[in-house]
């Protein structure tokens, strides 16, 4: 008559030898995705220079006109999503995370910055929008993101968004999301603003 095997249990050496594996797993994982979050400003900076996409707004200086000249659809709304991204020791975030607006409507938007450090910070914010088609509709008449913002240790600054969306817009484009990416910057690692393009400008 066979008798039953009685089930493998581990030893206390073996289950040490396991948790300090997994141990050991595990701080790697978390350095590794340490290092990655640190780096992902001038991987982000690098991208976008290669592909054009998201780098410094240049001034739309055709947009104060067209906001005057361009008529509001009250047929339509639109909702546009606020987002802000801080790399680094900022406070950073909109005065309100949405809007229902009208295409062709002027709106502003203010965001609020405010610096951490005990010292003097220099610093650049890039645009990006969903979905990517909008960027073409998205018109700034005025924008912190076009030029880099110095901010005094633990000083508190206001900058207003001033932007109208083309009526033009496509029908299905219910939601419009604007994403800022704050980060400092160092001296002589200034983002150099986009090539002017044919498109109209965010």
């Amino acid at each position: 008559m066979d008798h039953p095997r009685k089930p493998h249990v581990p030893s206390r050496a073996s289950i040490s030898r396991l948790n300090w594996g997994m141990m050991g797993k595990l701080v790697i994982i978390t350095c590794l995705m340490f290092g990655f979050g640190y780096s992902m400003v001038p991987l982000y900076k690098k991208l976008c220079e290669v592909t054009g996409l998201n780098v410094l707004t240049p001034v739309d200086s055709d947009a104060a006109r067209f906001a005057k000249n361009t008529q509001v659809d009250t047929s339509r709304t639109i909702t546009v999503e606020f987002d802000a991204n801080a790399r680094g020791p900022w406070g950073f975030k909109p005065k309100r995370n949405s809007l229902e607006i009208h295409p062709g409507e002027l709106t502003t938007m203010t965001y609020s910055i405010t610096n951490n450090q005990d010292r003097e910070m220099q610093a650049q914010a890039i645009p990006s929008y969903a979905p990517m088609q909008a960027h073409a509709y998205f018109r700034k008449l005025e924008c912190f993101c076009f030029k880099q913002q110095t901010l005094e240790a633990h000083q508190t600054r206001e900058f207003p968004v001033v932007f109208v969306v083309d009526p033009k817009l496509p029908k299905d484009v219910k939601t419009i999301t604007l994403s800022y990416t704050f980060f400092e910057v160092g001296a002589g690692q200034a983002v150099h603003p986009a090539e002017e393009s044919d498109q109209p400008r965010g």
